[in-house]
């Protein structure tokens, strides 16, 4: 059995997904598309901007959705369908991707939604209240409490349980660095802030998840054609009623990573394709549940290697 899982934010890269747009013409109807509904040219941005612009969680969200639908669509336009896979997961943005991938919800509302998910998502903390960092060496349950522990009446939570030995705490500025120093007493190997604009995952999102409830009420959402792990369960959703109220929560709600990796290989998964930029699912995969084999596919080399693969 098969996932195909999509990046979330941190994978953006000056040119991603160019070589693809060059060589399927499905692959640059993405970048098109996403253009479109955006009302600007994205795609410009992505293949020959300044990091720093696409960096922006505005830009950097919707851009990582096009490029890995540019990826999936030169899959199938070498045979692979979504329906090769038995279950879709995104790591944070990575879910709307997943989501429009499976047909749930249009390429056009997604951009549209990434955009303005981002936006508020920026806009719900001022710059330099927040902070986010990685907690490397210790398991969720520990970096948990020592979040709880680190909090003193302020915001601070276990937002990405990544893998078995990397958890990411979100909140409150001075909050996080306290975590930092008291994961380093409890034996962290390291504990180091991240370079993120605003503190994702966590209580402070709120007015983010009150935006997006009302942006996803006016969208279509239909059941996905292959069933979504979701980033806050760690399990398999196909109802969009649900799919609906989870991606709000998820705002402000922990990415459940580990945990959903290890529920698609209990359910039979053993191949992993990371669809999109970068490779850092394909490296948190394999550190997750070695057994698993993990490719990531991003470049018209890659789409070969994985159609091979999947042919076999």
């Amino acid at each position: 059995m098969r996932a195909f899982v999509f990046p979330g934010q941190g994978a953006q890269t000056i040119g991603m997904g160019k070589a693809l747009a060059d060589a399927y013409p499905a692959a640059r109807a993405v970048y098109d598309e996403v253009d479109d509904a955006l009302g600007e040219k994205l795609s410009q941005l992505i293949w020959e901007g300044d990091i720093a612009d696409l960096t922006l969680t505005a830009n950097a969200q919707p851009a990582l959705m096009a490029t890995s639908l540019a990826a999936m669509r030169a899959l199938e336009a070498e045979g692979v369908a979504i329906t090769a896979a038995q279950f879709v997961a995104g790591h944070s943005l990575g879910e709307y991707s997943a989501l429009a991938a499976a047909g749930a919800i249009s390429i056009a509302d997604t951009a549209r939604l990434l955009r303005l998910r981002g936006t508020a998502m920026q806009e719900a903390v001022p710059v330099g209240v927040g902070a986010m960092a990685a907690i490397l060496g210790l398991d969720f349950e520990t970096v948990a409490a020592v979040a709880a522990e680190a909090a003193q009446g302020e915001i601070c939570q276990a937002a990405n349980d990544n893998d078995p030995g990397q958890v990411v705490v979100s909140g409150h500025k001075d909050a996080v660095e306290r975590a930092t120093v008291i994961a380093k007493e409890k034996g962290a190997k390291r504990a180091l802030l991240l370079p993120v604009s605003a503190p994702f995952h966590c209580a402070l999102m709120a007015p983010a998840a009150e935006a997006m409830a009302k942006a996803l009420d006016g969208v279509a959402i239909d059941a996905p054609t292959v069933p979504l792990v979701a980033n806050v369960e760690a399990s398999a959703v196909t109802d969009p009623a649900t799919i609906r109220s989870l991606l709000v929560e998820q705002v402000t709600g922990s990415v459940r990573w580990r945990e959903s990796v290890s529920y698609m290989a209990a359910q039979g998964v053993t191949e992993v394709y990371e669809i999109g930029a970068g490779k850092a699912l394909c490296g948190m995969v394999k550190r997750i549940d070695r057994s698993l084999t993990a490719a990531a596919v991003g470049t018209p080399d890659d789409v070969a290697a994985a159609v091979a693969a999947l042919n076999a």
